[in-house]
């Protein structure tokens, strides 16, 4: 049993008792039945009309109760509307009182909800306002008369974020933009001379509206600027390059040159000024100084022609280089010449460069390949040989590498061109071939001339008798090898012949021996004949070891031969 029930149980006990009471007190009193009968009457309508309060009340309260709820779900189904989000729906069975509390609380809940989402979109609204008057875009369009869903804050979020990023990054790209700009004025002693770039050079840089259209301009102002300073430069280079060339042709001295060396450098618009005033100055020194102008022209004009390998007669094809009518028409020619042949070697640099590096490294392989052939390399100390011989050994396996790279190179030159690459007045690579044939006969030339003095040194020995030679300053073996001398001595003579000529093995003077001379009666010359009777050796082995020879297995020492000085 509850406990409200217990209550109403004790409340009718407690009024049975009372109207117990009330009915003792009335008999001792001895009021009349009709007086007790009304007063009953006033005590039942007292307790009556105290509970229709009671119950009145509770009713009231009923209907407030049911009243809010249905208010509360009213207002709730609007809000889960608004917000976009699933209507409340009470779990399970629950009291009026109870589902009025839950409601009221959803709602202001809801409201909270309602109240962030409105003050959030104004908040992010305010900053999209800012941010596209800054960046001159279309504002991002939300309805802000409606409460906006939890994506489409996500979205508007978002999209200000997006904002911010692309506003830092012009504004970055505005002050690198602007700093150039300034440079490039200063340079140029420009001045803003539109309200545009007084607003990029002047104005505040936050207030600087940065659209897309207004980078752009930017972007093409600083071009122009640049374009205007490149252009600048471009002229006070070539007026230096005027004036080192004017300096040096017409030796200008060194104080002279070191007065304006403070306007060889820079473009801006006083420097170009000072630079054109040098130059006017110079020119008219020119005019003064003709003859030695042109003069300093054509030692210009040999090195370029050396530099392209030009021959005699394409050299002598300009005529004005050998005039002596030094006038203001020669000058220009000269000019006019120096210039083409300045531009045909930087268009053909390359090429020009390879070839001189094929004839440097020519003229190398010669002097080895002369070095070569000279026995006095054998006498120099220090590795100096060794070291020749490994050069000489690269350049053999490099100049062809050259030549091949070379014929590549001027094969597409000549395709590009539709003309024949000449060096010295002929084809690069029939110049070549021209090198390695005369090298060739070269070689061949100085072979036959060995041979030939060879035969004739073999046939006069072979007449007269050796001369004693000079030993050889490197061989030093026969005094610290006696031993193996006498040994070698000690074979058997008898197989040599009286006239064989043989040098030291180790060292040491050695006459050959003599050959019988024509009697005066013009017979035969007597041969003579050694102890085992073999003939003398042919004129044609001499030499075929100038350090030993070999008979019948047996090396012979000089000291063998008895009554040879040694």
């Amino acid at each position: 049993m509850r406990r409200s029930e217990v209550l109403a149980e004790e409340s009718i006990v407690c009024l049975q008792k009372a109207l117990n009471h009330l009915r003792e007190i009335w008999e001792l009193i001895g009021i009349p039945e009709d007086q007790r009968l009304q007063r009953t009457e006033v005590v039942k309508k007292h307790i009556k009309d105290l509970l229709d309060m009671m119950i009145a009340e509770e009713e009231s309260l009923k209907e407030r109760l049911i009243k809010s709820i249905s208010i509360c779900q009213k207002e709730l189904n609007t809000l889960c509307s608004e917000l976009h989000v699933e209507p409340f729906q009470e779990e399970g069975e629950t009291t009026i009182l109870q589902l009025e509390k839950d409601l009221r609380t959803q709602v202001e809940l809801m409201r909270k909800q309602k109240k962030e989402r409105k003050q959030e979109l104004k908040l992010l609204q305010e900053q999209d306002q800012e941010l596209c008057e800054i960046l001159c875009m279309p504002h991002y369009d939300l309805d802000s008369t409606s409460v906006p869903s939890l994506e489409e804050l996500s979205q508007f979020r978002q999209h200000v974020a997006s904002l911010r990023e692309t506003k830092a990054s012009r504004h970055e790209e505005f002050v690198n933009i602007k700093r150039q700009i300034i440079l490039c004025m200063e340079e140029l002693d420009h001045t803003p001379d539109t309200s545009f770039e007084r607003d990029v050079v002047c104005e505040d840089e936050d207030a600087f509206c940065l659209s897309l259209e207004n980078i752009a301009t930017l972007q093409k102002l600083l071009r122009q600027l640049e374009m205007r300073k490149s252009q600048n430069e471009a002229v006070c280079e070539g007026l230096r390059a005027q004036i080192r060339e004017l300096w040096d042709r017409l030796q200008i001295p060194e104080e002279e040159r070191e007065a304006v060396a403070t306007v060889m450098t820079g473009s801006k618009a006083k420097v170009r000024k000072a630079l054109q005033l040098e130059v006017d100055r110079l020119e008219e020194l020119k005019t003064q100084n003709m003859k030695k102008v042109i003069e300093a022209i054509r030692v210009e004009l040999a090195q370029y022609w050396d530099q392209c390998f030009y021959s005699q007669e394409q050299r002598q094809a300009f005529a004005p280089y050998y005039a002596e009518d030094y006038t203001e028409n020669l000058l220009q020619l000269h000019d006019a010449e120096i210039v083409r042949l300045r531009n045909y070697y930087e268009v053909h640099k390359e090429l020009f460069e390879g070839v001189q590096k094929w004839e440097e490294s020519w003229r190398l392989f010669l002097e080895f390949e002369r070095k070569a052939s000279d026995p006095s390399r054998f006498t120099n100390r220090g590795g100096n040989l060794l070291k020749e011989e490994k050069q000489r050994a690269k350049l053999q396996k490099t100049l062809p590498k050259l030549e091949e790279e070379l014929k590549a190179r001027i094969e597409m030159w000549e395709q590009e061109h539709s003309k024949a690459f000449v060096v010295n007045g002929q084809k690069f690579m029939e110049y070549v071939m021209e090198q390695w044939e005369m090298h060739r006969l070269e070689k061949e030339r100085a072979k036959q001339e060995r041979q030939l003095k060879n035969k004739k040194q073999t046939e006069t020995e072979m007449l007269y008798g050796s001369a004693p030679r000079t030993p050889n300053k490197r061989r030093g073996l026969a005094p610290n090898t006696p031993g193996k001398v006498r040994k070698l001595n000690t074979t058997t003579t008898s197989n040599a012949t009286a006239n064989s000529s043989i040098r030291p093995v180790f060292g040491g003077t050695v006459y050959r021996s003599p050959v019988s001379r024509l009697p005066p009666s013009g017979s035969k010359p007597v041969t003579t004949s050694t102890c085992s009777g073999k003939k003398t050796p042919r004129a044609g082995r001499h030499g075929a070891n100038k350090e030993n020879l070999e008979l019948n297995g047996s090396i012979l020492s000089a000291r063998t031969f008895k009554g040879f000085q040694i």
